[in-house]
């Protein structure tokens, strides 16, 4: 079994309350994923995030396939992390840590995720250059619209 790790890191010249508060309304997930992902989320999306809220999307990830993805938000700690974890979607595994940590003049924001291909040695053989170019696709167009929406540090 292989897991693995992206991790990203950026930092904002806005509080950690601004940042904190864009980041925990779920209704924010649509504005910073790529159009081509088709991402419209189901259920979930009307409170701030808590912990144990369970969030349905809908996504197109690869080849013009629409599938369902459910994530569990299971930890927040206010202004500093939250964590999101797959319940039912493409990865066989995804555990996702997002770090909040204020710096002088702003915010530096850390996720991690680590997560597990479905289909085995399969997975495993696609996943250097299907899976992992498009997860890092969607990261830099995330970084690039969090800066194009509260600034370069």
């Amino acid at each position: 079994m292989k897991i693995y790790t992206m991790q990203s890191t950026q930092k904002f010249p806005i509080s950690i309350a601004e940042l904190w508060q864009f980041l925990t309304d779920p209704k924010n997930l649509k504005v910073i994923t790529p159009e081509a992902m088709g991402f419209n989320t189901v259920s979930g999306d009307e409170r701030d995030m808590f912990p144990g809220q369970i969030i349905q999307y809908t996504i197109t990830p690869l080849f013009g396939i629409k599938m369902t993805w459910v994530t569990e938000i299971t930890h927040v700690m206010d202004q500093k992390y939250f964590v999101d974890e797959q319940r039912f979607g493409p990865y066989a595994f995804w555990h996702h840590k997002h770090f909040l940590k204020e710096i002088p003049g702003g915010v530096e924001m850390e996720d991690i995720v680590h997560y597990k291909v479905p289909m085995g040695i399969l997975g495993q053989a696609v996943h250097p250059f299907l899976v992992k170019p498009k997860l890092q696709e969607i990261f830099d167009y995330r970084t690039q619209k969090l800066t194009a929406l509260f600034g370069e540090f």
